[in-house]
């Protein structure tokens, strides 16, 4: 790995842990608020919504410019709405606007890695991008958990900080020629090709079956790091600042499965980690057993360990199939469409499930049975296809 791809691992570093602080201080700060607790997974629908609407045109964007850049302007937009958050705008409208950014950024950072590397130092590369934004949401966790337990706002401060360092280390991100910069700029043509991209991808066979599985995933992460919140506060007598702790062992785990991945499996043999998807659910529902921190602790590690272990790979092989058939920007984009669908949807039922006060212990089962089912549905219809 040379210089360039250091000073672009750094800026994700310093982007993904504002991001993760984030939400932790704005969760403390609806608790602060007292809103319902239905709220706390809205922050979420919020985040995401700019992902799904904006799908169509920022893969376009980040293929028409110089990625550095458009990360510099990412990081900017979410800067403008942290700093609306601290002036008082209701958090899920502030959180709206970092999902902008976000949604922005996601293309540029991981389109760049098909452009700057080759495809035999993918796998490796996405496991230390993967690496550092789990210490991203390691250090966020504590970050956005701990300090905003003692004062918001100076939480607040920081994290604005932490995006203007990273939009600092963009400007030094290395310029590389422009890939598959679309012919004409309209909104109807951008969204034709980027519907055009979609179809693509989910009619390729390894695309097909990485985009179905990471899609999977990042709904079932991200709807599982509130699930560990409320399931903390219950099982264990948690509150926020110890509960955010347990999450940050979810993203241990997933550190260690991504080295391992990194080490251990080739592009060409992805497909061969989806069992442990399945496995990752079992333990899931094995959360209702446990009422001792530590055991609980060594369990979240577990899951997040098989985590990482199958989605660094799939992640991986999805973005070698996307550069090669539609550009790096436009894979990522519907990459990030789909995954962000499948956490808008999810979230949104657990929300439902909050909201209709089911008990913790039920919402878990369902979650981790929900999970299993559709990593081995999706398994099957693989081998189906294959054999």
């Amino acid at each position: 790995m040379n210089l360039g791809f250091y000073i672009i691992l750094l800026a994700q570093f310093l982007s993904a842990l504002a991001d993760n602080a984030l939400l932790f201080a704005a969760i403390a700060l609806l608790q602060q608020m007292q809103s319902p607790d239905w709220h706390t997974p809205l922050l979420q629908e919020f985040f995401v919504i700019s992902y799904i609407v904006l799908a169509p045109f920022v893969g376009s964007i980040a293929d028409a410019f110089p990625k550095g850049r458009v990360m510099f302007i990412s990081n900017g937009i979410k800067f403008i709405g942290t700093i609306a958050m601290i002036f008082g705008l209701p958090p899920l409208y502030a959180y709206g606007i970092v999902g902008i950014g976000a949604a922005a950024y996601s293309p540029a950072k991981y389109g760049i890695l098909t452009e700057f590397l080759p495809p035999n130092m993918l796998v490796k590369a996405n496991g230390w991008m993967e690496g550092s934004t789990v210490l991203a949401i390691i250090l966020g966790a504590i970050i956005g958990g701990k300090l905003a337990s003692i004062d918001v706002q100076m939480t607040m401060w920081i994290i604005t900080g932490l995006y203007l360092a990273a939009a600092t280390f963009n400007m030094y991100i290395p310029k590389l020629p422009i890939d598959h910069k679309l012919p004409k700029r309209n909104p109807l043509y951008i969204f034709k090709d980027f519907w055009h991209s979609f179809k693509v991808l989910w009619k390729d066979p390894m695309g097909q079956v990485s985009l179905a599985v990471t899609t999977l995933f990042w709904g079932a992460g991200a709807t599982l790091r509130l699930v560990v919140l409320a399931w903390a506060a219950v099982a264990l007598d948690f509150g926020l600042e110890h509960a955010t702790q347990l999450t940050a062992m979810v993203a241990v785990g997933i550190a260690v499965g991504s080295v391992f991945a990194a080490k251990y499996i080739k592009l060409e043999d992805s497909i061969k980690v989806l069992p442990a998807g399945i496995l990752m659910g079992l333990l899931v529902m094995a959360m209702v057993l446990i009422h001792d921190w530590r055991v609980a602790s060594g369990l979240l590690f577990l899951i997040g360990a098989l985590s990482g272990f199958f989605v660094v790979p799939l992640n991986a092989l999805l973005q070698h199939r996307g550069h090669l058939l539609i550009g790096a920007g436009h894979s990522i984009a519907v990459q990030n469409f789909n995954e962000n669908l499948g956490i808008l949807v999810l979230i949104g039922v657990y929300a439902l499930m909050v909201k209709a006060e089911l008990s913790i212990n039920l919402i878990v089962i369902a979650f981790g049975l929900f999970v299993s089912l559709s990593m081995s549905g999706i398994y099957r219809l693989y081998k189906l296809k294959t054999f």
